[in-house]
């Protein structure tokens, strides 16, 4: 399924919006811009008035009305780590292998038991064994170093992180919001 890319007025990317979020957008009159191609005709009833069926379009892109852009720090997420592994390119940031996602797992850099937290500069992608050998420990007390810098991905990394399907007028405008020093920039993920 495409999703709708939501930018509000100064067009920097805020939302993604399942085709049913954007129809009532429409409807409300919140839409003031559509963008790109139209990905979706929604068919509706027929007017007692003028026996027409009604139709709404839904575009790939979309600007909305009064819609504040949220801010660059991201939520980590608490279960699925889908993300974090994206952002660590599906690598274990300890031995370098790329794994799928049943061999990965979410490593607390400074662990948790040690006073560490749960946010991003702070988890690290790793595959199973590395976990287990790093244990409850420091990457300098396991003697096994980080391979990258973890980071806190800004709002337009954390919309390519978290789009599926994403198309290639969407990417277009996701791109032109990333940091010039993003991965994401370089490795861009699959484009419907």
């Amino acid at each position: 399924m495409v999703h709708t890319l939501l930018l509000n007025r100064g067009t920097r990317p805020i939302a993604w919006a399942t085709w049913q979020e954007l129809v009532i957008l429409q409807c409300r009159g919140l839409v003031q811009q559509r963008m790109g191609d139209i990905v979706y005709r929604v068919h509706g009833g027929v007017s007692r008035e003028t026996g027409e069926r009604s139709m709404v379009e839904v575009p790939s892109i979309a600007v909305v009305a009064e819609a504040r852009h949220p801010g660059d720090r991201v939520p980590l997420p608490r279960r699925e780590n889908r993300e974090l592994y994206q952002r660590d390119e599906w690598t274990c940031l300890y031995c370098g292998g790329r794994f799928d996602r049943r061999e990965l797992s979410r490593d607390h850099i400074h662990p948790l038991s040690l006073g560490g937290v749960d946010r991003w500069e702070n988890v690290a992608t790793a595959c199973r064994r590395c976990n287990r050998l790093k244990g409850g420990r420091t990457p300098e007390d396991a003697r096994m170093p980080l391979l990258a810098v973890p980071y806190a991905p800004v709002h337009a990394e954390w919309m390519v992180l978290t789009g599926r399907n994403i198309r290639g007028d969407q990417m277009e405008i996701l791109r032109a919001h990333l940091p010039r020093s993003s991965p994401l920039r370089r490795n861009t993920p699959r484009v419907a």
